[in-house]
């Protein structure tokens, strides 16, 4: 084997924790990410471009991601917020689209059902959510609403009997297409507040579209939604999501998702970005070798340690239940800004083989767009952040 074939297997920082952020878990969590990231390396990474160029999801991988179980490692399984979030980054690293799934799952979904279900349906429910034998979806985003869902839900719930009847249509709702369980939110026609339920997809007068055509996420099934007269008992109504103030509760938790993703990508930038650098010879030496390629790759170093600083620091927050939602506003913000650059200068070091897949770089290239636009945009969430700093809104 040649020094340049043993460098490249070898290269320094391979976890890309430059400042070591990692050693802040106990020796528990160290343990766990270090078989997550093995199982994440085994099972993820080897499939992901392809599902990717296909725009399929990869089924069969359900149950093996049931097997590592992964599903609400704070609240069921009593890590920290920073060890969830660096697991977070650790499989956006390998594929965003399959951190998205969980995301959608776990944080949205499931985080659902933990904040909002009263205990009798938590009981009912959870079990199955858990062991990832019910696969759950969330359904806000409307055709016509996006950022201001909140005052503008179109779907609507009018309430019969012991039974709920539920009319509109959702966009954008990720593991739609394949979901057992879609948590719907719905204008109340009596009190016009917004409220939460519990759809069984396969119920009369539901139905889940593919989106096509996706340039980001590729491999998440994202979906259309409608719902015509989909009877929902009043069991599956959310016992505590009577108001829009009750959903920002999940929305503020899966921000910092998000802003994790961002962390998670950048690294997935690096490591491309860094191997291409140091296997690429152009006139006779290492790409790598360059003062420019250098820099880049500098900066994208420093984009991702600033990164992770900020959502280390937030993650610490939220376990001591101090956390705001203008601090995870400004974390999706910025981390997502420098995830853009990061992406873009990884992409441009590949130089034309940035553009193919073949690389991965355009694939972390692309589905950065789509981290930069979910749970809020950089700039709505950068006006969340404004209002909190200077005490006037400037969203409207």
């Amino acid at each position: 084997m040649s020094k340049l074939a043993i460098d490249l297997e070898n290269l320094p920082y391979a976890d890309g924790d430059f400042y070591g952020f990692e050693q802040l878990l106990t020796g528990k969590e160290q343990d766990r990410l270090a078989e997550i990231r093995a199982f994440i390396s085994r099972e993820v990474k080897p499939i992901a471009v392809d599902c990717w160029n296909r725009g399929e999801f990869p089924m069969d991988l359900i149950p093996k991601l049931a097997e590592i179980d992964l599903v609400s490692p704070v609240r069921r399984q009593g890590y920290s917020n920073v060890f969830a979030g660096l697991v977070h980054a650790e499989a956006t690293r390998a594929d965003a689209s399959i951190a998205t799934f969980m995301g959608v799952h776990d944080g949205l979904f499931t985080g659902c059902i933990e904040a909002l279900a009263s205990q009798e349906q938590q009981d009912a429910w959870l079990p199955d959510i858990y062991a990832l034998k019910k696969i759950g979806a969330f359904g806000l985003t409307e055709p016509l609403g996006g950022l201001d869902v909140a005052g503008g839900t179109r779907t609507t719930a009018r309430r019969e009997g012991d039974n709920w009847i539920l009319n509109g249509a959702k966009r954008w709702i990720g593991n739609a297409t394949f979901s057992d369980w879609v948590v719907v939110f719905a204008r109340d026609v009596a009190d016009s507040q917004v409220k939460g339920f519990l759809v069984d997809t396969s119920v009369s007068g539901f139905k889940a579209s593919k989106i096509e055509n996706k340039i980001s996420l590729r491999t998440v099934q994202n979906a259309d939604i409608t719902l015509a007269n989909v009877v929902v008992p009043d069991f599956f109504k959310l016992a505590n999501a009577n108001s829009f103030r009750d959903t920002n509760k999940v929305l503020k938790v899966t921000r910092l998702s998000v802003a994790w993703q961002a962390v998670g990508q950048q690294l997935a930038a690096f490591d491309v970005a860094r191997r291409y650098a140091v296997e690429r010879t152009q006139f006779g030496r290492p790409l790598a070798s360059f003062q420019l390629v250098q820099q880049q790759l500098v900066q994208i170093l420093g984009n991702t340690v600033a990164s992770m600083g900020m959502m280390v620091r937030l993650a610490q927050l939220e376990d001591a239940g101090l956390a705001k939602d203008e601090q995870s506003a400004l974390a999706k913000a910025f981390t997502t800004a420098r995830m853009r650059e990061s992406v873009a200068l990884g992409r441009g070091i590949l130089g034309g083989n940035g553009i193919v897949t073949d690389y991965e770089m355009a694939k972390i290239f692309a589905d950065a767009e789509a981290i930069y636009s979910y749970e809020g945009t950089h700039e709505i969430n950068t006006l969340v952040t404004g209002r909190a700093i200077t005490g006037i809104s400037a969203i409207v």
